[in-house]
């Protein structure tokens, strides 16, 4: 009898085992941000109903669906969050009068995924005061002194500055970004930027399509600019990116860089499609080194650059005793 309860045991684990290899691992519960009363109606401001969302959905998927709108003082992710946007779902700013938010913020967090959603910072909407319109603040993703951060099929449309940007932590001085991928992100209509790389480590961007970039300098489909020496540019890959009407495509401007601190900069573009740039395609210059250690490598490989001015590479402006400028496979097409 009791070698028969033995078996009837290992028969039921053997079931329970078979069950749980049917399931994906780690698959995480899903919410609607609906069940914290989101409306979505395209009209009400849904700010501090997807907060509480937010807040209330780490370790699981947070699905968004319609047109939600929201206040300028925008939304902050959380260690842990997943956020998924249905199919047309988006999120717009109402009226404001500011030319500095972040429509979402991951600013000190690590292990966050958003997927999807079109993030509108309602430029036509903004009634900053004249004396700043020159300011380009207002961002759709802002990614800072974060680890392990994924974005897929995000747009960033109308904003008063940049699509996404990339930056050293704002509250733990000097923590760089880390392991942050990007991939199929589109920008349009952007004042400043489609992307801005101010600092990074192992950042990876996939497929970026940024479009109809202008209004404010340097109004860049791509700009990877520091803005001190304790700003990191490393292994920093940007994969088939395409720049469509922007000022410029993209730009590596490294003037804020030297300082005490030694750098190696590790900056490579693939298969880069620039279309009607203004002025230029590719550019890398702003760089003295003032007899600090800057070196490393800035390439492009393989662009294609259609209808658009010639890149300005280690321009009259650009110090060569700073890292390598290397075009290689280049082909024009008029």
């Amino acid at each position: 009898m009791r070698k028969r309860r033995i078996a009837l045991k290992l028969i039921a684990l053997g079931a329970l085992v078979e069950t749980l290899a049917s399931k994906p691992l780690h698959a995480a519960e899903t919410v609607n941000a609906s069940t914290f009363g989101v409306k979505g109606d395209g009209t009400s401001n849904d700010r501090v109903r997807l907060q509480t969302a937010i807040d209330e959905s780490v370790g699981k998927t947070l699905v968004i669906s319609g047109r939600c709108r929201i206040d300028a003082k925008g939304l902050d992710l959380r260690s842990g969050t997943r956020v998924r946007f249905d199919s047309g779902a988006s999120i717009k700013l109402l009226a404001h009068d500011t030319p500095f938010y972040q429509i979402i913020r991951i600013w000190d967090v690590t292990n966050v995924v958003l997927e999807g959603g079109t993030f509108d910072g309602s430029k036509d909407l903004n009634a900053a005061q004249p004396k700043r319109r020159d300011e380009g603040y207002g961002m759709g993703i802002s990614i800072a002194g974060s680890t392990n951060v994924t974005i897929k099929s995000a747009t960033t449309i109308n904003c008063w500055g940049d699509g996404v940007y990339i930056a050293n932590s704002y509250r733990a001085q000097y923590v760089a970004p880390e392991d942050i991928r990007i991939v199929d992100h589109h920008a349009s209509n952007c004042r400043r930027q489609g992307v801005s790389i101010i600092s990074g480590r192992n950042i990876v961007i996939e497929r970026g399509v940024w479009e109809n970039i202008g209004g404010t300098a340097p109004s860049a489909g791509l700009d990877i600019e520091p803005n001190s020496n304790r700003d990191v540019l490393e292994n920093v890959r940007i994969v088939d990116p395409v720049t469509r009407r922007c000022k410029i495509g993209i730009l590596v401007f490294l003037a804020e860089m030297p300082g005490p601190l030694a750098k190696r900069v590790d900056i490579t573009i693939s298969g880069h499609r620039d279309e009607g740039s203004t002025d230029n395609a590719f550019s890398v210059s702003g760089l003295d080194t003032k007899g600090f250690i800057v070196k490393g490598r800035v390439e492009s490989r393989s662009p294609v650059w259609v209808d658009s001015r010639l890149a300005s590479v280690e321009s009259v402006d650009y110090d060569k005793r700073g890292p390598a400028v290397v075009v290689t496979g280049l082909r024009l097409i008029r």
